[in-house]
């Protein structure tokens, strides 16, 4: 069964965390585009990859992610 992720990328503020957090290194600072607040948002490179682990949004302090299974 594969996860899904939504980020909220006019909340988000670009912090990192996520990024750091994904064991499977699939999430990135957007490079081609800023959010409303300026900030490059968080996304997702591979959605087929990600398998549910929710490091990225216990990690979020601003919680902007959603993690489904």
């Amino acid at each position: 069964m594969m996860a899904k992720i939504t980020i909220n990328e006019a909340l988000c503020k670009g912090c990192g965390m996520c990024v750091n957090a994904c064991p499977k290194n699939l999430l990135v600072l957007a490079t081609d585009h800023i959010n409303a607040k300026g900030y490059h948002p968080a996304t997702i490179t591979d959605m087929a990859q990600c398998v549910g682990c929710t490091s990225c949004a216990i990690m979020c302090p601003d919680v902007v992610i959603t993690v489904e299974k």
